[in-house]
Parts: C-alpha cells; structure tokens; sequence
C-alpha cells in the first residue's frame, strides 16, 4: 500500500482502557488494543499535523493473558492521600501492525507541507531508530518497543485458530475537529473480530456508531510554528549522521 509502515510492538504489560470500567476508579483493558491506541503508537514514530494516520490491520502475536494489580491512584481535588485501586492489564504483548498515511484533507493551509516522498522517508528513518516520542502500550506505565517488520512474519499463537473471535461493542476511537472539519470532539464504537490472529480495521469515516463528547476547536497550525518536511528532513539528516 501506498505510503505504508509495517512494525512490531511489544511489551511486558498493556492497558487498553474500557470506559466503563474507569467510573468506579478501577480501570480493566480490553482483550485487543484499539485503533485509537495503535494510531497514537504510529504517531510516535513520526506525526505532522498535515498527514493523517490509517491503520489498516493488527496481528496478534502472543496469547491474551490478563493479570491484575492494586494500584494507589493519587486523589486528586484537595483531600490528598490516596486510594487502593486494582487495574487489570494484558502480560507479555507483542503485535504486528500495518497502517499508512495520507495527507489530511481538511488543512488545505498546509499545503506547504505535503512533500510525499520526504514525509515516508522520515517515517521509515524514524521507525528503525524506535519511534521519534516514547511508546506506550495504552498507559504512561505501559512502557513498549518498536521494530520494522514485514507484516504475517513469525509464528503468531492465532495463525491456525478455527473460526472468528469477537470481541462485542469496543471503543474505535476518538475524532478531533482538525481531522474531520467538524468542531466537535465525538467517540467512534465497533465491533471487532479476529481471524487467524488478524483484525482488519475498518477506517475512522466508516463506523456506524458515533457520538459527540464535547465542543472543541481545531489547532491552528501554519510556518510559523510547524518545520516542513524539507526542513525537518536536513535537520534529522545532521543527526543521523553524527
């Protein structure tokens, strides 16, 4: 595909929160990470506000496994202390995962910035050094890895698994107003299935179930404030080199 990226991560632990378990202070992942989670990974190898990110499809290469902890969260509003909490994550992750970028049709301003060839280049460059921003595996405590690598390579625990797993209703994601020209931010619902440990995505304008969370405006960016890709692409050169 065009403009693609394919890359491992892995991690000794996950947290690909489910909202409905954030109400009473616990907090429970999902079986299988979210788009929104897995963009936000591609994003720390390389983002630029005049592209956006697709993810196309994610390879689960380990067995779902769960293990719990209590957690002291910091209570927050003036009582100070702290509470004793437990948090369920997913144990010794690793996924593949294949996704691309195009430029972003609604910043029509940042024209100056749509250099194709410079933007993957960097992306690719970006990758091989372990991403440009630290990895995190849905949480800040969630610390990850990423790698290059050519997607369906390796032995995965799913490849040879009989029939479909769904996951029911699940989180997709969250829109923001710069990438959909509306000033909103809304939440995206799906409902997931793997087969062969594979779940193809279906892409952000293409879920059914979508729900306005609050107003919000989308940030400016122009070049006053934001390196274009020729520019960012000299500058990442030097360092490369030294």
């Amino acid at each position: 595909m065009r403009n693609s990226i394919q890359f491992e991560v892995y991690g000794s632990y996950a947290l690909f929160t489910d909202p409905l378990t954030k109400l009473g202070g616990e907090k429970m992942s999902y079986q299988i990470p979210t788009y929104e989670a897995l963009k936000g990974i591609t994003e720390s190898i390389y983002w630029k506000p005049t592209l956006l990110i697709i993810v196309d499809k994610v390879r689960v290469m380990n067995p779902i496994r769960m293990e719990s902890k209590g957690m002291r969260p910091i209570e927050y509003g003036g009582r100070g202390g702290n509470t004793l909490a437990h948090y369920t994550y997913l144990r010794d992750v690793k996924y593949q995962v294949q996704a691309h970028f195009i430029f972003n049709p609604h910043r029509p301003d940042l024209a100056f910035d749509r250099n194709e060839h410079k933007h993957h280049n960097i992306m690719k460059r970006s990758l091989k050094v372990g991403g440009r921003r630290d990895i995190f595996l849905g949480a800040r405590e969630c610390q990850a890895y990423v790698e290059p690598c050519l997607f369906g390579s390796g032995e995965g625990y799913y490849d040879d698994y009989d029939g479909e797993i769904h996951f029911g209703t699940m989180m997709h994601g969250i829109n923001y107003p710069d990438e959909t020209g509306r000033n909103e931010m809304e939440a995206r619902l799906w409902q997931p299935s793997m087969k062969n440990g594979v779940i193809e995505f279906v892409r952000p304008d293409q879920c059914a179930h979508v729900r306005k969370i609050t107003d919000m405006e989308p940030r400016h960016f122009d070049e006053t404030n934001m390196t274009s890709a020729e520019q960012l692409w000299r500058e990442l050169e030097e360092e490369w080199d030294r």
